[in-house]
Parts: C-alpha cells; structure tokens; sequence
C-alpha cells in the first residue's frame, strides 16, 4: 500500500476514533447548545431544541456523567451554563456539583423545551434556538455527525460555520472517505508500519481506565462487576469470562454517568469500547506485544468503520453488531489468523447476530455488548477451525464484502419501521 492510501485512512481512523465523555448524543446536543449559548454572549433565558428521532432515542435514558442524573434535560441545562464548543464531545468535563444544582434550578424554571422533528433531514439532527431576556436569538444546527455544525445565526443572520469544538463543514466537503473493504483493511492493519498506527494504542487506555473503575465500582447495572466478583462459577476464569467482564465494566462506566473519558468509533462510545476492550482482554490473556495488539486494534476499529459506512451513523440495527465484527477480526488475528479466516469470522458474525434492535444508549447497553463479544471470541474460535457459514445459509455470500453491505442494507433500509415503532414505543410509556 503506497504512502498516500495510508496517510488518507489514518486520517479516517483519528477522525472517527476519539475521546468522548459520556454518550455521545446527549454530548452533542449540549455542544450544540454550548454554541448557540456562545453565539447569543449570555446564558439563554430559553433554549428550544429540536431533535431527529434517532438523537432522541439515543439520549433519553442514559447518564449524564458527573451529575447523577439521566437524560436530555440537564445535558441541556449544562450545555448552557458551563460548556464549551472547543471542547467537542467533551463538552460537559468541567461540571461540578454547585453547577449541576444550578442546572436542576434551570430545568425547574421550565425554561427548556425539546421536541421531535418528524421530518428531519438527516438521521443525526439537532437544531438549538436560544433567546435571552433582550430579544437577542441564536441558533446552532448540527447535522450528519455529532459534532458537524451546518449552520449557525445571530439575531436571524447567518454567521460563517466554523468552530475549534467541532468539524469545519466546509473540511467535511472536502474531505472524501477512502474505499475500504475487507483486503484493504487487512493490507492496511497488517503492513503499516508501527510507528503510523502506534497511536491506536491509546483507545486501550482510556476505555481500559473507563473498565477498571466499573470493576471497582458500581455503575448501570454493574454487569461487569457482577461477572468478575460472581461470574467465575458459572464461566470460569476464561478467556471469554474476562472479555465479557472487561467490556460490559466500561460500558457500564460509561452508561451509568460516570466522568471518564472512552475513545469512541464512528461516533458511539459503546462502539468504541466493543471495538477495543475484547481485543486488549485476548490480547492480555496471551501476553501479545505491543506491536501485534496495535495491528488487532487497527484491524478491529477499520473493520468497525467500514461496516459503518454504508450503514450510517444512527439506524435499528444496535452498534454491538458492528463493533463485535470488528472485535472479531481482531482476535482472529491475536490466534494467529490471516485474511481468510478472519473473513470467515466477519461471515460468522453476520449470520449469527443480525437483527439486534437499538432501542436507544442506556445501562442495559451493556447486556447488548456481553452478547456481541461473546460471539466475536465464537465466530473467531470457529474460523480458526476452518468453519464457515456458508453461501447456502441465509443472507451470507461468499464474498465477505457483499455479506457486509447484506448486513447493511437490513439495517439501514429494512428495519425503518422498526426503528420507528421502538421509538413510538419509547416515547409513549
């Protein structure tokens, strides 16, 4: 692979693998209300925010970190009382207590309201008004990706789109994704040098610190404590114990509103934490380098990425089943797999957890997650005995790409109506 094919998918790496605190829908609904606050100069005296159903699915149950508390509601009123646009999805890491009361003060006032946009469109919308006690209005939109800020007005004039918190829309225009499939991400994994992907390294770290404190602390549901102190009797002290336990602990951190930072993937900390903590586990059970749990990593977060791109940032189909593909292809290769069987895994993958419906982030996200990695280390296992499902079952092909865009296609166009009703479901309880 020539040096500009790499430069460009290390560029799509860093731009989708990055640090975020707490999950990133409500994160980028109060980014896009630290913007329009800043644009209006002074703390709104009202914010009207108006969300696709996808952001709002995403952000009505889970914690909002630092604040003991869950929802849109106080993201909101912290977006406007402390946040800050440079910080991107890490908008909302200076909160503190005094803040939240003020915050918990604000949404007494009755001074926020939030709304359903039918008609949104974009899948990932979110469209902040702001006034203050003058007259004076702004308004920030962010549109496509959850930190893509498509327009932004004062006093109902359009200003320049342009913000150090989030992408530039004009660099997302200029910017094309380079073409992925599965060989040019096992080409790219597996031949870069070191030093170009060594960077990767980091997701371990900040979703490991995330993992760590779930497992010595109670957050969620605490699905990873409970496997680590009690799981031992009924799954060993295995490989597939402590894969299960390591990620379902961060996701749970990360759900439960804990104020830690977790590298996210095409724009969803779960994503990112199921990318990463099952390769790092493997990859600690067999005392791998640092080099070979780069290229895994690398393996498990391009996969994840790919997968993404022609399924869409928000849709039904829960972000586990991409994420734990990729987490697959990365144990295969920490077992000592090649392109072929990790293919295989990819395949197995697809026929086996297809259909999983996202009805939204929330604590249970991490019971999701435990299913998803305990099929990857499955469909890994079965690979690496030359068992594949094949191209007479189901929705599989034999060639793995077009298996992909199957999944894909399922997800972004067949489940509509499902994604709808689970929000009706939601909306209406």
């Amino acid at each position: 692979m020539n040096t500009q094919k790499r430069q460009e998918i290390i560029k799509l790496i860093k731009r989708e693998v990055v640090p975020a605190l707490g999950c990133t829908e409500p994160a980028a609904v109060a980014l896009c209300v630290a913007k329009a606050k800043e644009i209006l100069g002074d703390i709104p005296e009202t914010i009207n925010v108006g969300l696709s159903g996808n952001m709002l699915k995403n952000a009505m149950g889970v914690g909002i970190p630092g604040t003991g508390m869950i929802g849109l509601p106080i993201a909101i009123a912290l977006g406007a009382l402390i946040g800050k646009s440079e910080y991107g999805l890490e908008v909302l890491k200076e909160v503190s207590p005094e803040k939240v009361d003020e915050g918990k003060n604000y949404i007494s006032e009755d001074r926020i309201k939030i709304r359903h946009i039918n008609d949104a469109p974009s899948i990932l919308y979110i469209e902040v008004e702001c006034k203050d006690t003058d007259g004076h209005s702004s308004k920030a939109v962010i549109s496509d990706t959850h930190t893509n800020f498509i327009c932004l007005e004062k006093d109902g004039e359009k200003l320049e789109v342009s913000s150090k918190g989030g992408e530039l829309q004009e660099e997302n225009q200029k910017f094309q994704d380079p073409f992925l499939d599965m060989a040019t991400v096992y080409e790219f994994a597996t031949t870069a040098p070191y030093e170009e992907i060594e960077f990767i390294l980091e997701s371990r770290n900040l979703n490991k610190a995330a993992a760590e404190l779930a497992l010595h602390s109670k957050y969620g549901h605490s699905l990873g404590h409970t496997m680590k102190t009690k799981g031992k009797s009924l799954f060993g002290d295995s490989a597939l114990s402590h894969i299960i336990s390591n990620t379902s602990a961060a996701c749970d951190a990360r759900m439960g509103g804990a104020q830690i930072p977790v590298m996210s993937n095409s724009g969803s900390g779960n994503q990112g934490i199921c990318a990463t903590m099952p390769v790092v586990s493997y990859a600690e059970d067999i005392e791998a380098d640092e080099n070979t749990l780069a290229r895994a990593l690398i393996l498990s977060h391009l996969t994840s990425i790919y997968i993404k791109q022609s399924l869409g940032r928000l849709s039904a189909l829960c972000g586990c089943v991409v994420a734990s593909t990729g987490a697959s292809s990365g144990i295969v290769y920490l077992m000592g797999g090649g392109y072929e069987e990790i293919c295989s895994a990819v395949k197995n993958m697809i026929a086996n957890i297809t259909g999983m419906i996202c009805d939204g982030a929330k604590p249970s996200c991490s019971l999701k997650i435990s299913s998803g990695v305990g099929t990857a280390l499955m469909s890994a296992m079965l690979a690496m005995d030359n068992k594949c499902v094949t191209q007479a079952e189901g929705i599989i092909c034999d060639d793995v790409d077009q298996s992909i865009h199957n999944l894909t296609s399922i997800g972004r166009e067949a489940m509509q109506a499902t994604d709808r009703l689970v929000l009706h479901i939601m909306t209406n309880k």
